[in-house]
Parts: C-alpha cells; sequence; structure tokens
C-alpha cells in the first residue's frame, strides 16, 4: 500500500500584471514574467489611463489641447506596453497586452475590474513604497488594489 501524494497546487493560471513605466513597475513585469514561465500561466500586462495621468501631464502653456493629450497618452502607453511585450517574449513568456483608456474611475477600480472579468488567479503590481506625507498626498493604488482584491496580490517594491 502506497501513501497517495498530496495534490500539487499548479500555481497561479492567469497572471495579470499593471504596469505605470516605472522602475517598480518594470520589476513586478519580471516577476510576473518570472512566474508565468514557472506555473505555465497565462500573462497579461495592461497599462491604464486615468483621469489622473490626464491632470498631472496637462501644461497649460504648452498649448496642448486634452484631445492631443490623451492620444499622447494613448501612443506612450502604447509603446510602454510593446516594451513589456518584448521584454516578456525574450524571457521565453506568452504575454498578451492591453491598454484600458476609458477614463472615469481610478486606477485601482480598473484594476480590480479587469482582474475580476479576466479572470485572474493573481495580481502583480510595483509600489515604491512611499511613506507618511507622500503617501497620504499621493494615496497608493498598490494598497488600494490588495486591501479590496479577490485574489492574492505580489507587490514588488523598487530597488
Amino acid at each position: 500500500m502506497t501513501a497517495a501524494s498530496p495534490p500539487q497546487d499548479p500555481g497561479p493560471r492567469r497572471i495579470l500584471v499593471a504596469i505605470d513605466g516605472s522602475h517598480a513597475s518594470d520589476r513586478a513585469l519580471d516577476e510576473g514574467v518570472a512566474l508565468a514561465k514557472l506555473s505555465h500561466a497565462a500573462l497579461r500586462v495592461i497599462h491604464v489611463l486615468d483621469d489622473l495621468s490626464i491632470s498631472m501631464a496637462f501644461n497649460p502653456y504648452a498649448g496642448y489641447y486634452t484631445g492631443e493629450l490623451i492620444t499622447q497618452l494613448r501612443q506612450g502607453g502604447a509603446q510602454m506596453l510593446a516594451r513589456a511585450a518584448a521584454r516578456a517574449s525574450a524571457a521565453g513568456a506568452a504575454v498578451e497586452t492591453v491598454l484600458y483608456d476609458d477614463l472615469g474611475l481610478p486606477v485601482q477600480a480598473r484594476i480590480l475590474g479587469i482582474a475580476r472579468n479576466w479572470p485572474a488567479d493573481l495580481i502583480v503590481m510595483g509600489t515604491h513604497g512611499r511613506r507618511g506625507v507622500g503617501r497620504a498626498l499621493l494615496g497608493s493604488c498598490a494598497e488600494a488594489v490588495v486591501r479590496e482584491a479577490a485574489v492574492p496580490v505580489l507587490l514588488v517594491r523598487a530597488a
């Protein structure tokens, strides 16, 4: 009589990585890619445009019209996702990328909705590790995702 081995946890099957172009999100992408390869999971990398991105990029003296600014942010997001896809592919991971630019929701709400609808088994994102006044003024998208996510969240800090 042989003892039955415990069932192996296959790990996450669908990994969602949210990127914003920061060093922390680059590190999160690397972790997401490594986990996807290890567990043979589907990898989806997303970038979310939001109202805050537009207001922070807006310069009334630069002569931008809002439509032009949104177009530039979309192009920048698409380029960021193309670089992420190339990085993941070079590491040997199959990846799909999606740019979400429907404004009106905070980034964390959009990430949580995407994770629910896709559906993701794991969310991976970078965090800047701000404390005190910096965190109070800027808020923490990562903290909100951790607090409200229905699936595990892996936060990767910038070095």
